[in-house]
């Protein structure tokens, strides 16, 4: 029997300055879907989601939600005005005693909940407004890219819980292996329409290719039909005195269904000059070591960079991946050690906060008043790799068009200020490359281009990043910072290094939330080198430890709430839901305890 949907959109139609965003749309979701919504930036997957959780209204159309379904969303910009600590923000809407759920919320996304709302970054009120949502746990949770600002510890983290919910979520992500692992079902925008297939996002690039090659085929045969139909009515008039103004008509509809196709966006034409060739020794480091006061951000290392290397820097937030490779390059120097550079360095720094732009400026003088780039006595081209070239045509390479000329930098979404950086930065020849969080807010069709792009690029690239799939993608070396000062060099990129690191070490996304030896036992890590484990299986024991941790503190918290007998009297409803979930917490260390002692047999 189909269950009833616990959101529909009806006939939904939007415009914007003119534009339809949506026309007609109908869609549903049903309970337990676990939806990838992708699209190009710009296509409107925001606006999407703004008019499933009822925060736009749609010109025409009806959005119906269920009596007694809640629809949660997490958005990218939250409001925190008339709040004094993330905190208080995240629990606002929690009744009184619940607010360990925020905790524990916070205790996997990092951050501290005591933090004055004025002094918090943008990362640390976007991972406030996710807590939020995941304490409130509705029925349908819209995510709007939540792994942005989160590091690998935190997506690993929140890729559990959104695995183990039973709510619907709908999710927009540009990160390829968090979409893969969750998802079940992919709704695509393109254009202005909505196509949904029931696969998750691993099908999906596919599906693109085969829905655009039938396109391009019906494409094609109207074409095909409309030269043949234009070729008769030429011919017919010295053919027959009276032409048939049926197929006249016919000519003119076809023509008009012709006109009113729209061309799908193509991918932005960017391109990575490597200039003069570098030594092929690009950076020598010999016994570099950092701290900030009592805190050690690096113990002695040496790293040696050649030309060509794509190195990747992986780790939690805070652990100095940023700090390493600016003391790599020059920018900052290490307390112990030296660093050395090769010949004929050219560096471009792509940076996490987008800093290199002024708000203020417009795209056009972004470009032209930039002294690296600026064509002498013009004020509307760019010198791009030695050629002059107008600033909007270049900037029309990159996907921004004439309205858009002369806006500020600061309306630009994220995926739009990563692009503008990105013109920047390609504009100039270079043979460095560092990238610092480059796939923030970049959608799937631009992070291939730059996949592809730095993989044809003769110079070298230093890159930090969260995302897995891109890592994989891109590195041939990995140097692994796990938070108390080591770095570890590995070749290969993310998947590389998970299957070379030594057994004895804790994976980065389990290893600050490992017990000490004090507490839960973990296993022997020679064990796991003996044979009798798959590496599936190693992976697993591993793991398992801080799975166990992380059970047994959500055990305590329900535990707490529970042992106030008037919780029973005042609220019976959340005493019997608080009373299940440590059930359920309490079925799931047994078994997880079981697992460890199994796998832990086998391995001895």
């Amino acid at each position: 029997m189909a269950r009833a949907p616990i959101l529909q959109l009806t006939d939904i139609s939007l415009t914007f300055g003119g534009n339809p965003v949506f026309d007609d749309l109908n869609m549903t979701i049903q309970p337990g879907d676990r939806v990838a919504l992708v699209g190009r930036n710009g296509s409107g997957k925001s606006t999407l989601m703004k008019v499933m959780a009822g925060l736009v209204e749609p010109d025409r159309g009806e959005v119906i939600t269920p009596a007694g379904i809640s629809v949660g969303y997490m958005e990218q910009d939250p409001d925190l005005s008339g709040f004094a600590t993330l905190g208080d923000f995240a629990s606002a809407s929690l009744p009184a005693g619940e607010t360990y759920r925020v905790e524990m919320a916070a205790e996997g996304l990092k951050f501290d909940a005591a933090r004055p709302v004025e002094t918090a970054s943008g990362g640390e009120r976007r991972r406030a407004a996710l807590a939020r949502l995941l304490a409130e746990a509705p029925d349908l949770m819209l995510l709007d890219e939540p792994t942005n600002h989160l590091d690998i510890e935190a997506i690993g983290w929140l890729e559990e819980q959104l695995s183990q919910t039973r709510a619907a979520f709908v999710l927009i992500s540009h990160d390829r292996a968090f979409l893969r692992a969750l998802t079940r079902a992919t709704l695509w925008i393109d254009r202005g329409e909505v196509r949904r297939q029931d696969k998750g996002f691993d099908a999906f690039e596919e599906w693109r290719e085969t829905t655009w090659a039938a396109e391009d085929e019906a494409r094609h045969k109207l074409d095909r039909k409309i030269k043949a139909e234009a070729r008769w009515a030429v011919e017919g008039i010295s053919a027959r005195r009276k032409r048939n103004m049926g197929r006249v008509r016919a000519l003119q509809d076809l023509r008009a269904e012709r006109a009113a196709q729209i061309r799908r966006q193509g991918t932005a034409a960017m391109a990575l000059d490597a200039g003069p060739q570098s030594g092929k020794r690009v950076i020598e480091a010999q016994g570099i070591a950092k701290s900030f006061g009592d805190r050690t951000i690096l113990k002695p290392i040496d790293l040696r960079v050649l030309r060509g290397d794509r190195v990747a820097f992986v780790g939690p937030n805070g652990v100095g991946k940023t700090t390493l490779i600016k003391m790599l390059t020059g920018e900052i120097a290490p307390d112990a050690g030296s660093v050395s550079h090769g010949t004929n360095l050219d560096i471009a720094v792509f940076d996490q906060a987008r800093s290199a732009i002024n708000p203020d400026l417009s795209l056009w003088d972004a470009m032209t008043t930039d002294p690296g780039m600026a064509v002498s006595g013009r004020s509307d081209q760019v010198m791009v790799r030695g050629t002059p070239r107008h600033v909007v045509g270049y900037l029309k390479d990159f996907l921004f068009d004439d309205a858009q000329m002369r806006a500020p930098v600061g309306s630009l979404s994220g995926g739009e200020k990563a692009r503008l950086l990105l013109a920047r930065i390609m504009a100039r020849p270079s043979n460095l490359l560092v990238l610092d969080e480059p796939t923030n807010d970049l959608d799937v069709e631009t992070l291939d281009l730059l996949q592809d792009i730095l993989g044809d690029y003769d110079g070298t690239v230093l890159l930090v990043s969260h995302d897995r799939d891109f890592i994989d993608r891109v590195a041939t070396s990995t140097v692994a910072m796990d938070g108390d000062g080591r770095a570890t060099i590995y070749p290969g990129g993310w998947s590389d290094y998970r299957a070379q690191r030594a057994p004895d070490a804790a994976p980065i996304a389990a290893r600050a939330a490992q017990p000490r030896p004090a507490e839960t036992p973990a296993p022997e890590p020679a064990r796991a080198q003996k044979s009798g484990l798959s590496f599936t299986e190693k992976h697993r024991l591993e793991a398992l430890p801080a799975l166990i941790e992380r059970l047994e503190a959500e055990i305590a918290r329900l535990s707490e709430f529970l042992s106030d007998a008037a919780v029973y009297a005042e609220a019976p409803a959340k005493a019997q839901k608080a009373t299940e979930a440590l059930a359920e917490r309490q079925a799931a260390l047994d078994a997880a305890e079981e697992e460890w002692l199994l796998l832990a047999e086998k391995a001895g």
